[in-house]
């Protein structure tokens, strides 16, 4: 199982937004044939599993880190293939939460007697697909809020200047998280003051869907995100944009999303709606401090990852990583749980899951 587990991060940044599947075929105590998700739409990991098998597969074992489809999708349904192949055994990480198999599989597999043992790393197994989890329950994109900060919690000087607080090893890894993701977050007053790109800029990764957050469509007509791959990028907005505006925006292939007014800002829950509804199971949230408290305050965060540098910066002006008015009482702060710390070079990670 921790084989497929390893096999399964493979597809991390393709199959979005289905489930990362691993799966391995054992047989006389060999391994016979192995597999995994590997992109969306595809073969699902154990039809890779098997094809990779050239042995007879009649008696084996087959280990797989979630349950095996029973629908038909985009695919057939493995659980039969397993029945065709004569396997004896099925080890799932995992029950599918996909209200369309959900323990069906595991019934059916059983019906027709074939051994099936459930919950081996199954810890390990729901961590690895978390995304998958809430979105497939929900249809809300599982959110994940990133920083970069010096030790007293800035993300820039006083002047201004932000490049770099931490290591090249830290950006790097954060850009795994703009492959992983499928869609990435910032808000309007990023794009002014930065111009970014918003891509992923690891070999083979994939640019996520950029979602800026601009309730007066401030956003420059020349920025970045406009020009480069206008069809990945969507706008949130709210009445307060300018109607014409607008209009040009959507004839670059822009696609806009307006919300309500809350706060005189865009409503992030119920962008999180509509966003879901494009089939994006998942957002980095990598907006200025602004952003990052309107989303903590509104709830709309499942996980935050925060890179910090041995540096201090200081001075009541330097921006904070959370800005906003910030919470009155102790009571109402935002508070975390199963925390996790790695260490890359000198940088600390920083790594939890929000109390809701």
């Amino acid at each position: 199982m921790d084989f497929a587990i390893k096999l399964a991060l493979k597809g991390e940044g393709k199959v979005n937004p289905n489930p990362l599947v691993g799966a391995v075929i054992v047989k006389n105590n060999k391994i016979i044939g192995s597999g995994y998700h590997e992109q969306y739409g595809k073969e699902h990991a154990e039809r890779n599993a098997v094809k990779s098998c050239n042995k007879n597969m009649e008696g084996s074992t087959i280990y797989v880190t979630l349950e095996p489809c029973f629908h038909f999708g985009r695919q057939p349904p493995c659980v039969d293939m397993i029945i065709e192949k004569k396997i004896r055994r099925v080890v799932i990480g995992m029950i599918d939460p996909n209200p369309l198999v959900a323990g069906k599989s595991i019934e059916k597999l059983r019906e027709n007697n074939i051994e099936v043992t459930v919950g081996v790393r199954e810890k390990e197994c729901k961590k690895l697909n978390e995304i998958f989890i809430k979105y497939i329950t929900s249809k809300i994109p599982f959110v994940l809020l990133k920083a970069g900060m010096s030790l007293d919690g800035k993300i820039a000087t006083y002047t201004g200047e932000s490049k770099w607080i931490t290591c090249e090893e830290s950006r790097k890894d954060a850009h795994n998280l703009r492959n992983k993701l499928y869609a990435i977050m910032v808000g309007i007053n990023t794009v002014i003051l930065d111009d970014p790109e918003l891509t992923c800029r690891i070999k083979g990764g994939r640019n996520p869907i950029k979602i800026i957050v601009d309730s007066s469509l401030r956003i420059p007509i020349d920025s970045k995100v406009v020009k480069i791959n206008p069809y990945l990028t969507i706008i949130a907005t709210t009445e307060k944009a300018d109607e014409n505006k607008k209009r040009i925006l959507e004839d670059m292939g822009i696609s806009i999303i307006t919300t309500s007014l809350k706060n005189n800002k865009v409503d992030l829950s119920e962008l999180l709606q509509a966003i879901g509804e494009k089939n994006i199971d998942s957002i980095l949230i990598e907006g200025g401090s602004e952003l990052n408290f309107s989303a903590l305050e509104e709830g709309i965060v499942d996980k935050i990852r925060f890179y910090i540098a041995p540096k201090i910066l200081g001075g009541d002006k330097s921006k904070s990583s959370i800005g906003g008015q910030g919470f009155s009482r102790l009571y109402d702060c935002i508070n975390l749980n199963e925390i996790s710390y790695k260490n890359i070079n000198d940088d600390l990670i920083v790594e939890g899951y929000i109390k809701k």
